[in-house]
């Protein structure tokens, strides 16, 4: 019997090369994300300890300059952080579509590596029907020659 053959191979080979350039895009979000996120930590800490640095010098008496220094960079901060949380907030959006993608690849080439592997259990069912009838056709031809010899 003929080799195994799948005629949608090529698709599948295909789809399984797209769902895997949707997984690297994905996962290039996903570090984005983590690195947004970083980054408004590391903004978020900056403020916090510029915050209680002021209140300090504050108690101590400071000069109204350096207060509006204090405020303004405190001002600068808050700004940085709100465009930090707006990109964060449209990565998400793009990794929540991302993601959406390589589902429904994933889907895509599931179905097809499951249509080959049910073609390829009937493939084997086949090839083991024919090798049994092979052997049975053997056996048959033997005792028939040993009757006519025997």
């Amino acid at each position: 019997m003929k080799k195994f053959f799948f005629p949608l191979d090529t698709v599948l080979r295909y789809k399984e090369q797209v769902l895997d350039s949707l997984k690297g895009e994905h996962a290039r979000i996903l570090v984005k994300i983590r690195e947004c996120e970083n980054a408004i930590d590391e903004l978020e800490h900056e403020q916090r300890q510029c915050g209680l640095e002021f209140q300090q010098n504050k108690m101590n008496g400071m000069k109204i300059n350096e207060m509006h220094t204090y405020e303004n960079y405190l001002d600068a901060l808050r700004l940085k952080i709100k465009r930090k949380r707006e990109l964060l907030a449209k990565l998400q959006e793009q990794e929540e579509a991302k993601r959406n993608e390589v589902v429904e690849a994933k889907k895509e080439t599931s179905s097809i590596d499951k249509l080959k592997e049910r073609k390829r259990f009937e493939y084997d069912k086949e090839l083991q029907k024919q090798e049994e009838q092979s052997i049975e056709e053997f056996v048959t031809t033997r005792d028939a020659m040993a009757r006519l010899n025997g």
